[in-house]
């Protein structure tokens, strides 16, 4: 999931009991009612199900099928070259279909004996200590609908496409997965809004774009860049700084372009002494002494 309330397209309930994705109006499927109907749909699966129920199959189509056969195809040569080596042995792992859309039952199938995490079915956006929470119990919150087939290398907002090649990916290693649930910890640990927004920027900027310097050059850790057919050979351009928690924690970002800045580890023992050291330990008291100086020194 990414930052509150900027990426997931609305979902509300008409008084008729309709369910309305709100999609924005340069979206690619805007002017498809089929696929704003499967967006519906997808959603009302989501909003119906409870805890303790069966994950919904979202039964997709051939035509979304396809969408996932082409980013799949895509995405697997650019992580063989750009993603970093654990993110690749968990792709190895998880040994995700290429073919075809897996359900979200499945995917937690295929993570529960690898690290324990299982999928949760979300509708579009939730809450940030909701979602961030979830993780400390080894479950991802995840959205099911794909993007729009006419642009299948694009999307405007995380799709099934994020949520699994992205985050399952990471979350069938167990050097991601104890990060993820320490980042759940952190977030049912702090107490203040601010604090709680902190933490899930660095979780932003690292669980989402971070990237790690290999023997061989920079590699993606994060899940936006290894879902993102585009982002994942352009973050080599970025502003990449070194990791700097309290600059990290008040970082501005617009997700409708590439990241200009990102925040590059030495290497995976840093990502875990820096970021999960954070996430293990992080309070309202630390954001605090964090915050002003990060402020004092923002660009």
């Amino acid at each position: 999931m990414f930052e509150d309330g900027q990426l997931y397209a609305p979902v509300v309930t008409t008084d008729d009991g309709q369910v309305v994705v709100q999609l924005t109006a340069d979206h690619p499927g805007i002017n498809d009612p089929e696929y704003r109907a499967r967006r519906n749909q997808i959603a009302s699966l989501a909003l119906e199900w409870r805890p303790g129920q069966p994950i919904p199959r979202a039964g997709y189509t051939d035509e979304e099928h396809e969408v996932w056969r082409i980013v799949s195809a895509e995405l697997k040569s650019k992580h063989e070259r750009l993603a970093c080596r654990p993110a690749r042995e968990g792709g190895e792992v998880l040994h995700l279909p290429t073919d075809r859309i897996p359900q979200l039952d499945e995917v937690s199938e295929a993570l529960r004996p690898l690290t324990g995490f299982t999928y949760l079915p979300a509708a579009g956006l939730v809450p940030l200590r909701e979602f961030y929470g979830a993780l400390a119990d080894r479950m991802f919150w995840s959205t099911q609908y794909i993007r729009h087939h006419s642009v299948p290398l694009y999307t405007p907002e995380p799709d099934v496409i994020h949520e699994v090649i992205g985050h399952a990916t990471t979350l069938a290693s167990p050097k991601f997965a104890r990060i993820y649930m320490a980042a759940g910890e952190a977030a049912r640990r702090v107490e203040s809004k601010d604090a709680l927004e902190f933490v899930s920027k660095v979780f932003w900027f690292s669980l989402e774009f971070g990237v790690v310097r290999e023997p061989d050059g920079w590699k993606a850790y994060g899940a936006g860049l290894l879902s993102s057919y585009g982002e994942i050979e352009e973050f080599v351009h970025a502003d990449i700084r070194p990791l700097d928690l309290a600059r990290m924690g008040v970082q501005t970002y617009d997700i409708t372009h590439y990241q200009p800045i990102l925040f590059g580890a030495k290497s995976w023992d840093e990502i875990e002494d820096v970021i999960g050291g954070f996430f293990d330990t992080v309070t309202d008291d630390v954001v605090a002494a964090l915050a002003p100086t990060a402020l004092t020194h923002a660009p």
